[in-house]
């Protein structure tokens, strides 16, 4: 037999998957950042292994040597033991090129998928150091969307995270855009949740109001780590991105942070200072942004979270009232067609009641009392979007009108001191 040494850190995490009940004394430790207890074997123990047709032996070994402390004040020594553990990796020496070359980097992937499944999901806000863990319980199974949209997104990251070789042949920063639009209710967090539940990555949070300039841009994104999702809600609303091609496009004096800014933030050289990292915008009107910033390279893949569908139904019913086929259903499918509902709205039905029948019963009744207002109030919507626009233009026209008299005051005396210059003689 063949003995090597290898990195313990490695190594543990794998070993947790691989102890047997022979195994006398384990050695159990937790680390502050783990969601859960990681067992490995103790001192002078041994695990057998086996990898395509080879038989090897882990064993953990332990060192101890002697450390002298000196305390200057006393001027006095102290010594002690201190241990220093690794893994032993024993083989027949015929196998030793098939275990540098094949076994060892199945070890090193192992050890970082189990770390990534361990892993506490952090959520933190740009501009506060301070991160809080996410327990989010949102998944894709749990997501009340159309299953063919959900697996297209799905199929769209896993393509993404193993594609760093791709990324870096054709010449791209490892990352990726997305843009997720629809009425408010539609499900825009919970994807984003999913999403970093599903890659493991942790999520930082962009609140573009808060910045007082492009450079700000430029210090939170060199502050946020690979594998993370950086997330700018409501874009419409944060900071004025209105289309520029239709000249209603006002940026202030007060306001430093500018579109080409954002622009150059998203899809510029400063992207490339990290990798394997995704940029997830949100907006309820996706016609107000800028043509700029919805252009492949910046906001890659376009994600319509609509209202509730019979299948997001089914999805909501089956969660919330353990429901996968009720007679009622058919009736509740062809109202939800009938009418426009949010998967929000329908989750707060389906909370009221514990018991199925009552909950379903007053599903329905929302549902048509939703639709008899939509049949009363057809265009109450669309009026409550030409007021939404009609109120932001008034408030743009006022701005105006309030920068044009900061300018006449300004100019005022300036006028009034050459009014009162002498004429000069003839």
């Amino acid at each position: 037999m063949n003995t090597m040494v290898t990195p313990s850190m490695k190594c543990t995490r794998l070993l947790s998957t691989r102890i047997t009940p022979s195994v006398g004394q384990l050695k159990v430790s937790k680390d502050p950042g783990d969601k859960s207890l990681s067992v490995t074997i103790n001192k002078g123990q041994q695990v057998i292994d086996t990898f395509e047709g080879m038989e090897l032996a882990w064993e953990f070994a332990c060192t101890e040597t002697q450390q002298t402390v000196v305390d200057v004040k006393s001027w006095s020594q102290s010594s002690g033991k201190t241990e220093h553990g690794s893994i032993l990796l024993c083989f027949h020496k015929n196998d030793k090129e098939k275990v540098l070359n094949t076994f060892l980097p199945y070890v090193l992937e192992r050890s970082k998928a189990i770390k990534n499944e361990k892993k506490v999901l952090k959520l933190q806000s740009l501009g506060n150091y301070r991160g809080v863990n996410l327990y989010h319980p949102s998944t894709f199974d749990t997501l009340a969307m159309d299953p063919v949209l959900k697996k297209e997104i799905m199929d769209d990251l896993d393509r993404f995270v193993k594609r760093k070789d791709f990324y870096l042949k054709v010449g791209k920063p490892w990352k990726r855009g997305y843009l997720l639009y629809g009425p408010p209710g539609t499900g825009k967090s919970s994807l984003i949740a999913a999403m970093a539940n599903y890659l493991k990555f942790d999520i930082y949070d962009l609140e573009l109001a808060s910045l007082h300039g492009n450079s700000d841009l430029r210090k939170l994104l060199t502050r946020t780590t690979n594998r993370s999702i950086l997330v700018i809600e409501d874009i419409d609303c944060s900071i004025e991105l209105q289309d520029r091609q239709n000249g209603g496009y006002n940026q202030g004096k007060s306001q430093k942070l500018t579109l080409s800014g954002l622009l150059n933030f998203i899809d510029g050289l400063w992207t490339s200072c990290g990798d394997e990292r995704i940029i997830v915008f949100t907006t309820n009107y996706k016609d107000k942004l800028d043509p700029a910033l919805l252009r492949p390279g910046r906001m890659d893949m376009h994600i319509h979270m609509s209202y509730c569908t019979p299948c997001g139904f089914k999805i909501l019913a089956s969660n919330y009232l353990n429901v996968k086929e009720h007679s009622l259903c058919s009736e509740i499918d062809e109202l939800i067609m009938e009418t426009e509902v949010t998967p929000a709205e329908v989750a707060e039905e389906l909370m009221k009641n514990e018991d199925v029948d009552t909950t379903l019963t007053g599903l329905i009744g929302f549902l048509e009392r939703k639709k008899e207002m939509k049949g009363k109030h057809p265009d109450v919507e669309k009026q409550k979007e030409v007021d939404e626009n009609q109120k932001e233009n008034d408030n743009k026209n006022e701005s105006l009108d309030m920068e044009e008299k900061c300018e006449k005051k300004k100019a005022e005396p300036s006028r009034r001191k050459r009014a009162r210059k002498p004429e000069g003689r003839t």
